[in-house]
């Protein structure tokens, strides 16, 4: 398994990681038995990055990944997040980085995971009413008491991650990059290569739209949260499948699939940079993996870009309320 360094500082970690989010909600159904199959198999190739957070389910994604690392606690990099907050009412999102709420969750998914530390424990989303440096004081301090080893955080824009990394440092950001969300090329990648942070893309896969897998709204499942995403709006959906269609072609030229092109682009775009795929089938896990033998030119770089020129995708990534959360400096 090939190797990336996650920051200057930071742990070295498999050059791609599993996002276990769509093992208990937003994707359709669960499908526990082969979601726990695809964990243990990913371990297995050496897949060490898991990533989770306790809003997965909720709060029973953690559970899940418990489940299957116990007794190989030692073969993994185990990664969390805190800070978005849900109730019975599942449109409902908000958001805490009041100091004694990151001790609350952290104890929490501590518990849930049943271990006694977390490898990386990422602020999720940026609180508005709380300065970014009380947050991580208190993460700081998680990391003092032995109970988290790395801290992260995740959609926060340049002038917050300048801000945390003052406070304590930051091993890794994570934030949505792919094909058609180029954002972080805004500003965030630039300030992590400049302090030594390292970039975990996740949905490299444009929620699978780049897989070419995807041809109509109905091979989503009816309780898929991406019939609700503005990108899977009929116009804006129709538009994007378009989008997507040459990158399947120009897999087929290079004898690869459209996913893996599609992770081997975001590998390309640096050596700090771990991709996260989310899946919950082994069929598609040693699918991804194989991007890993990919190889693109400096010609095939500027002809992807050609095909997705940043900001083509039609619609915006998330929901009104979900797309407020993001980018912000208190």
């Amino acid at each position: 398994m090939k190797t990336r360094r996650l920051g200057k500082n930071g742990p070295t970690v498999a050059a791609l990681g599993l996002g276990c989010m769509g093992m208990s909600e937003f994707y359709g159904p669960r499908e526990e038995a082969e979601s726990i199959a695809t964990i243990h198999r990913a371990v297995d190739l050496g897949i060490t990055y898991l990533d989770t957070a306790d809003v997965y389910g909720p709060f029973t994604n953690e559970e899940l990944v418990a489940r299957v690392i116990r007794g190989r606690r030692d073969q993994v990099f185990l990664a969390t997040k805190f800070g978005i907050l849900r109730s019975a009412d599942p449109q409902y999102r908000g958001v805490s980085g009041r100091p004694e709420y990151v001790r609350q969750a952290c104890e929490a998914s501590l518990k849930r995971l049943g271990v006694d530390d977390i490898d990386l424990y990422y602020q999720h989303r940026i609180d508005p009413d709380v300065p970014v440096e009380e947050t991580v004081g208190a993460m700081a301090r998680l990391v003092e008491e032995g109970k988290v080893r790395y801290l992260g955080l995740s959609e926060a824009g340049p002038k917050t991650i300048r801000r945390a990394h003052a406070e304590h440092p930051i091993t890794a950001l994570q934030n949505e990059y792919s094909l058609w969300t180029r954002d972080p090329e805004d500003g965030v990648l630039a300030a992590c290569r400049e302090l030594g942070i390292g970039f975990v893309a996740y949905s490299p896969l444009g929620r699978g739209v780049l897989t070419g897998k995807i041809t109509k709204l109905e091979d989503l499942a009816q309780d898929d949260f991406r019939r609700t995403n503005p990108r899977f709006e009929a116009g804006n959906f129709r538009k994007n499948l378009e989008l997507a269609k040459p990158v399947s072609q120009m897999a087929a030229e290079k004898g690869c699939t459209a996913g893996q092109l599609a992770l081997a682009w975001v590998l390309a775009q640096g050596q700090n940079i771990v991709p996260i795929f989310g899946t919950k089938r082994r069929i598609y896990l040693e699918e991804n993996i194989g991007a890993l033998d990919v190889s693109l030119t400096a010609e095939d770089l500027k002809r992807l870009d050609e095909l997705i020129p940043k900001g083509a995708a039609a619609g915006a990534r998330y929901g009104e309320t979900m797309m407020t959360l993001i980018g912000k400096a208190p």
